[in-house]
């Protein structure tokens, strides 16, 4: 079995080795603004070499491993159901998932409720910030993520387009770069600077607007007490803080896991090429990377090694394998800092896991919305003093200056700590 993966490897590589030779080939020709029939060509033969991903897909269908949901009604996009085969990988992959996380790492393992109270995710931010950009068909109103639009239409200039002058080209390059670090002013801007359109009719497209990604539902038959399906395992984490802590004798550290479903009203997602200068991923070690405070701390290190090497010993090629880091601008509401494991397929790089440092937001909002305590104590053999810096924001005075932005500023005042506020302090007096 271990000879016959082996040489299905080397083929594997042989072949892309191959594929990439041609497509530099292809691309040389293009520089070079060769004749369009040797171009066109070259294509021919690169496409000739490239596997046909429809044929993957059909042979999984017909082995029943996955396929669409409900497809007897035709089915939606994004639904899939495992089959007899596709649930046995599954099941392999959770129990070796446990065993890396959970019972190597003596993790504290709970399973909460699919549907969440409204009260808990109003709390943790999700409510009023898990959102996408998202534009309409002024005509039909069909939906489309606005980041998407501009990315198509700037890989299909760059690639498809022989005209484009070199210049253009890099403008395009830059925007795929920075792409999810434009707001939704800079996305509505650059689709009406190129003219997009929507896709299906080439009608005209609204400016971009949040959409949150959440299912909404109702817990009881009164419809009274609005809840949601749950985006993320997370949060019940965090709501049961308090008695894991008492679970683990009210010591620290104490790591928790949940393993389960979790719920978001895509709009769609879609694959990653480039790195944020466009470039491919640099190599690094991950000691290096925390001392250099490229990774925010040692903890977030660490789980992106442990994540690293699940995912390798779960067979995934590590040559195909990267940690890209969130652009400030596409950071979760409630990171302070992020990373995805993103692995490369035939779809390109593809979000497969996602490390975040949330440091103590969570807990916080929890117990401000609460009032219950989720804290931890550390009791010294004697009393111990200490200087603390404690931020209170004059909300007249910020008022007065801010207007309408008051209660941001003043958040982002209260979420700050010590040494980003001696910071600003610093460099208010120079």
């Amino acid at each position: 079995m271990a000879a016959s993966e082996d040489s299905l490897r080397r083929a594997l590589v042989e072949k892309q080795s191959t594929i990439e030779s041609q497509g530099n080939a292809v691309r040389a020709l293009k520089a070079s603004n060769a004749e369009k029939k040797a171009v066109d060509e070259a294509i021919e033969k690169l496409n000739a070499l490239k596997f046909e991903k429809s044929s993957i897909e059909k042979q999984l269908q017909a082995s029943v491993s996955g396929n669409p949901d409900s497809s007897i009604y035709r089915g939606v996009a994004g639904l899939y159901d495992y089959g007899p085969p596709g649930c046995a990988v599954k099941s392999n992959v959770l129990a070796f998932w446990r065993q890396h996380f959970v019972l190597e790492e003596n993790m504290l393992e709970v399973d909460c409720p699919c549907v969440t109270p409204e009260v808990v995710l109003k709390a943790s931010g999700h409510v009023d910030k898990f959102t996408d950009l998202m534009v309409k068909d002024e005509k039909t109103g069909t939906c489309y993520r606005a980041d998407h639009l501009l990315k198509d239409f700037c890989n299909e200039k760059i690639q498809k387009d022989l005209s484009i002058s070199a210049e253009k080209a890099a403008e395009l390059k830059h925007i795929l770069a920075v792409l999810d670090d434009l707001s939704a002013e800079e996305l509505g801007a650059k689709i009406k600077e190129y003219g997009i359109t929507a896709p299906d009719t080439k009608n005209p497209l609204s400016d971009p607007y949040p959409f949150n990604l959440m299912f909404q539902t109702s817990i009881g038959p009164s419809g009274l007490s609005p809840g949601y399906m749950r985006p993320e395992t997370a949060q019940g984490i965090f709501v049961n803080f308090k008695d894991l802590y008492y679970y683990n004798g009210n010591k620290l550290p104490f790591a928790a896991a949940q393993i389960g479903q979790a719920f978001r009203n895509e709009i769609s997602p879609t694959p990653r090429e480039q790195q944020i200068s466009g470039q491919s991923a640099k190599k690094t070690c991950l000691g290096e990377a925390v001392s250099k405070g490229i990774v925010n701390n040692e903890t977030l290190g660490y789980f992106i090694g442990r994540v690293y090497l699940f995912l390798t010993r779960l067979g995934i090629d590590k040559d195909r394998l990267r940690f890209r880091q969130h652009l400030a601008n596409e950071m979760a509401h409630y990171a302070a800092d992020c990373w995805d494991a993103e692995i490369e397929s035939s779809y390109g790089w593809i979000e497969c896991v996602g490390i975040a440092d949330r440091s103590a937001y969570d807990l916080r909002a929890h117990m401000d919305k609460s009032g219950v305590p989720l804290v931890a104590h550390e009791k010294f053999s004697e009393p111990k003093e200490v200087e603390k810096l404690v931020i209170t924001p004059v909300k007249k005075e910020l008022g007065l200056s801010f207007k309408g932005n008051q209660k941001k500023v003043v958040e982002a005042l209260e979420a700050m700590n010590e040494k980003e506020a001696l910071d600003m302090k610093s460099s208010f007096g120079n």
